[in-house]
């Protein structure tokens, strides 16, 4: 099999890293790019010898065999279909969306076509995250403290929640598909935003919100988010179980039981491989080990707008079984 030929739609950060790896992988080429801004198309094009494009018709028309869409949260939609239509192997960037039906739509639409899809919750190829499900084998959780504490991102789309979905739906959403993964679905939530922006021109999404969370198989647990740094401070989970304690963030696993502490470090680029890797191995052929197909990033998704919904009503919500 020749090299697998790969388009991207969107040239912006996200995009770029994808690129990045994808060139770096074997046997495959980074096609095609297109984007809104025509100059961030060709700029990314050039870096890796593909064709900049002027929209998604002529990308597909560039013979490639799957798409990554990596669009802000309010431009989802449009690409996909194309894409679908088309036929073609489909990786989406988080979040899918932001209205939960519009993500709704389009599952459906892959289903029916039966495609392989990927999305971008790369956490869960983290060597310390497949370390935390070996310890926690089959032992009961009973709490989960999640948090994402960080700063606007340099994008004008982002403080604006029309355009991203918030902090919770836009940054928070890997934490949230991580307690998904390690804990199991949850049930019912209640949110409460702090109903102050973020000092940023134009912002009109909370600079804060706190969540609890109550899952299916029993447990409890809360969310924190803020946006309100001038820094990344801290992503991740923290689980407690009988005589058992977890902590996961990018980075690290800190484990604490009756015997001790111990702890296992990896490179969180390390992740960021593998999902392409394991994207594109599905796509040739070579493998099977896609761990986040749209169908499974709808329920985080689903999860992240109850959050969301939550906040702006001020009352529990139920969340969406999808």
């Amino acid at each position: 099999m020749g090299a697998t030929r790969v388009g991207l739609v969107g040239a912006g950060g996200v995009a770029q890293r994808h690129a990045r790896v994808l060139s770096g992988l074997p046997d495959v080429q980074v096609a095609g790019v297109t984007d809104v801004q025509p100059a961030a198309a060709r700029e990314l094009a050039a870096e890796h010898g593909a064709s900049a494009l002027p929209d998604v018709a002529a990308l597909l028309a560039e013979g490639v065999d799957a798409v990554y869409v990596c669009v802000p949260p309010f431009a989802h939609g449009p690409a996909e279909r194309a894409v679908i239509e088309a036929g073609l192997p489909l990786f989406v960037e988080k979040p899918i969306e932001i209205k939960l039906e519009k993500a709704r739509e389009t599952a459906t639409l892959i289903a029916q076509r039966g495609l392989l899809t990927g999305v971008g919750h790369h956490w869960r190829y983290s060597t310390v995250v497949e370390r935390a499900r070996e310890v926690l084998g089959d032992r009961p959780v009973r709490l989960v403290t999640g948090a994402w504490l960080d700063k606007v991102p340099p994008v004008a789309w982002w403080p604006h929640r029309d355009r991203s979905g918030g902090p919770v739906v836009e940054q928070a959403a890997h934490v949230l598909d991580l307690l998904r993964h390690l804990v199991g679905e949850v049930d019912e939530v209640n949110a409460t935003g702090n109903g102050i922006p973020p000092a940023v021109d134009g912002a009109d999404i909370d600079g804060a919100t706190v969540t609890t969370l109550r899952f299916a198989g029993g447990a409890v647990g809360t969310l924190a988010a803020t946006c309100v740094l001038g820094w990344k401070q801290r992503a991740g989970l923290e689980i407690y179980a009988d005589g058992l304690a977890l902590a996961i963030t990018e980075d690290k696993l800190t484990v604490r039981d009756g015997d001790g502490e111990w702890s296992v470090d990896t490179d969180p680029d390390d992740a960021r491989v593998a999902v392409d890797r394991a994207f594109v191995e599905a796509v040739r052929g070579d493998g099977k080990d896609v761990r986040v197909p749209y169908a499974e990033a709808l329920r985080t998704h689903a999860l992240a707008a109850a959050v969301a919904e939550s906040a702006r009503i001020g009352r529990p919500v139920a969340v969406p079984h999808v």
